[in-house]
């Protein structure tokens, strides 16, 4: 047997025992443990193949995993491999091609609906064809940069010999996925790994000097690290249901140079929750909501193939649950930014629709932030007041 036909054995093993419990990284790097013989290429390798059958979602169920395995190879890939040079000679020659033309070489139709199977439950505004075959393509590595560092970043960037691409806003800038960035730029303080549809939420904030907000599902406070570089002298508070992810906030804070805030732990589902706030009452509230995370499904492709369509209504529930508990601590005229990394409507619009219906709020801008195009996540973003 040879090299790259042990690699297709193992990664059909991985793929024989995966069950999606765990996030496809962790089970890998569970199984590399399990299996020290394997150098890094070999790691590089099966781990690659893995990712590109789950990017397939739906499409060639009807193959063996090996053909699956060698098909994904072919239709994710942009470059020759030795792979496919020594397994499928004949398409490597063809695999620089447009997508369009490597798929008339199969026998299978490969098509969006093939490969995500929930696109009608996308919210309107989102190109469903193009979203679902973004999936055959890795997303980009975004980086923001901070305190005016960028022409320092890219001086790095081009010692280092790392491609790039500056976004117009010339705050955002695209790196290939993998890139060591902590290696390359070791002044923390200069930037944030922040996707580019979550860059963009910051631009429904509008926050004002000594204005009161509160990130109230703050997580490890992406979000509250652009407001405070929007605005350095809001009173912040943040709030998270998780102790220990609220711990790894306080890290990410310190490392950022963001000091003068508040940290608490909140379950905001809680009966009981609205009395612990008192009569506070804040001039913005971030409502970046727990979802299905649909939207970023490109970075955990696994999620397609495991993900059951009954959790979108568990997750709508939990959202209007939280948005009817924070919506009262808002100030009358106050903003609120409801957020989810999903691109389904049931998580979006509908909930959009359940806060007008349940408050006086108004959406005064904002939808779905498109990412498929550029290699991101996809995401929405709605300001109300």
């Amino acid at each position: 047997m040879t090299r790259w036909e042990n690699y297709v054995a193992s990664a059909t093993k991985i793929i024989g025992a995966y069950q999606g419990s765990l996030p496809l990284h962790h089970f890998l790097k569970a199984f590399f443990k399990e299996h020290p013989y394997m150098g890094s290429r070999d790691r590089r390798w099966i781990s690659q193949l893995v990712y590109h059958y789950y990017r397939l979602g739906d499409w060639g169920r009807e193959l063996s995993t090996a053909e699956r395995l060698i098909a994904g190879a072919f239709l994710c890939e942009t470059a020759s491999t030795d792979l496919l040079k020594a397994l499928r000679p004949e398409w490597d020659e063809k695999v620089t091609l447009p997508l369009a033309d490597k798929a008339a070489l199969l026998d299978l139709p490969v098509t969006a609906t093939r490969i995500f199977p929930f696109l009608d439950e996308l919210s309107p505004a989102i190109d469903a064809e193009a979203f679902g075959l973004s999936f055959l393509q890795q997303p980009r590595l975004f980086i923001r940069v901070r305190n005016g560092r960028m022409d320092k970043v890219l001086k790095l960037l081009q010692e280092a010999a790392v491609s790039y691409e500056v976004f117009e806003n010339n705050a955002t800038v695209a790196l290939p996925n993998g890139t060591k960035v902590e290696t390359l730029l070791t002044e923390k303080s200069w930037y944030e790994v922040q996707d580019a549809s979550s860059q963009q939420t910051g631009t429904l904030f509008h926050p004002a000097p000594n204005q009161r907000w509160w990130d109230c599902c703050a997580a490890s406070g992406g979000k509250s690290i652009l407001l405070k570089d929007q605005q350095p002298n809001v009173q912040l508070l943040v709030s998270d249901v998780r102790r220990s992810i609220l711990e790894n906030l306080q890290q990410r804070f310190t490392a950022a140079g963001i000091k003068n805030y508040e940290a608490r732990v909140a379950d905001l589902t809680a009966d009981r929750f609205p009395e612990t706030m008192g009569q506070q009452r804040f001039d913005g509230i971030i409502l970046d909501a727990p979802c299905s995370g649909s939207g970023t499904w490109g970075r955990t492709p696994e999620s397609v193939s495991f993900f059951k369509r009954e959790e979108i209504t568990k997750y709508q529930q939990l959202q209007k649950r939280i948005a009817h508990n924070v919506i009262p601590f808002l100030k009358k005229g106050g903003s609120l930014i409801y957020i989810t990394c999903s691109v389904f409507r049931q998580e979006n619009e509908e909930v959009v629709q359940y806060i007008e219906e349940t408050s006086e709020l108004r959406q005064q801008e904002g939808g779905v932030i498109a990412g498929y195009g550029k290699g991101a996540d996809t995401m929405f973003a709605v300001r109300f007041s």
